[in-house]
């Protein structure tokens, strides 16, 4: 168990650091953060005053090891823009994107799991199709798109929801299902995948055998090792939620850590968006050791190469 522990640990530190040079050098490549911060009319020495401001007149691999070495004490810079520490601007900021994705994933996979089981159990019936059809619908369209349809419907004709903004628990329904619905339907397919595997099982067949109702042969026998085959997507499902954030909360106007992402790519705010992405990269790596972890103690046979 050490073993894997330590396997797992270093293996995320490497992705963390691959994530963090690729970015980097990516950022640097897409063009000066000068030309954003100052108007067209700026003269030169303008121009050099802020680029030594910011470092940016450094050579790139001093530049580059300055910046690590303050990832690796936690410091991730100044915003060029809001002038203070990233991480001050994100903390304020985090918790409601947080609120969001948790929301959003407790809705996948409870959704999702429900629905994956009654496809599997009326499998090719009506209800399978439907199922079927809804989560191929959910995969397809894009988060922005039924953000957009949900406040048409819900917020401008019915006049149930707000359209947008943080002010009550109403105002959290329609960001929740617009993040949620495309991961609530890949883990429907899963799940439907994964209960079709184990209601072929022979231990299956023997407490049907034995007079056990459907119900309970899923809940105490079949449920548990489907879950298996979900189990393996989550943590991959966290990050791209994380991920996915930027564009629902740009939608809803939610004020999390997406709006400050947008505002950063405008005005090519390199500190905010590395430790953005650093941010998503890490909540992966954590997300994906934890989902490793829970695989183990559900099925103690699988043994993790």
């Amino acid at each position: 168990m050490h073993h894997f522990v330590l396997k797992r640990l270093l293996r995320g530190v490497l992705t963390v650091w691959f994530v963090v040079t690729v970015v980097f050098l990516a950022l640097r490549m897409a063009g000066d953060p000068v030309d954003f911060l100052l108007p067209d009319n700026a003269t030169a020495a303008q121009r050099a005053e802020l680029r030594q401001r910011m470092g940016l007149d450094q050579s790139l691999p001093t530049q580059y090891l300055r910046y690590l070495g303050g990832v690796m004490r936690g410091d991730f810079g100044d915003s060029f823009r809001e002038r203070r520490p990233v991480t001050e601007a994100f903390t304020e900021r985090l918790p409601a994107t947080l609120k969001l994705a948790a929301g959003a994933l407790v809705l996948a996979v409870g959704l999702g799991g429900v629905a994956g089981v009654l496809a599997a159990l009326n499998r090719n019936g009506p209800l399978d199709r439907l199922i079927m059809s809804l989560t191929f619908v959910g995969q397809a369209l894009p988060n922005f798109v039924l953000g957009i349809t949900l406040i048409l419907v819900f917020s401008l004709f019915l006049q149930w929801l707000p359209s947008g903004g943080h002010s009550d628990w109403r105002s959290f329904i329609m960001p929740v299902i617009t993040l949620g619905t495309s991961s609530a339907s890949s883990i429907a397919r899963l799940m439907r995948s994964g209960m079709l595997d184990v209601l072929r099982q022979d231990f299956v067949r023997t407490a049907r055998a034995k007079g056990l109702r459907t119900v309970a042969v899923v809940a105490k026998h079949a449920l548990r090792n489907a879950c298996l085959a979900v189990l393996t997507v989550l943590g991959m499902q966290a990050g791209v939620m994380i991920a996915g954030s930027v564009i629902v909360e740009t939608v809803f106007a939610w004020p999390g850590v997406g709006r400050l992402i947008v505002t950063a790519v405008t005005f090519g705010d390199f500190p905010v968006l590395q430790f953005a992405i650093v941010l998503v990269s890490a909540s992966v790596v954590v997300a994906n050791s934890l989902t490793d972890a829970l695989y183990t103690v559900l099925d103690p046979r699988v043994r993790v190469a």
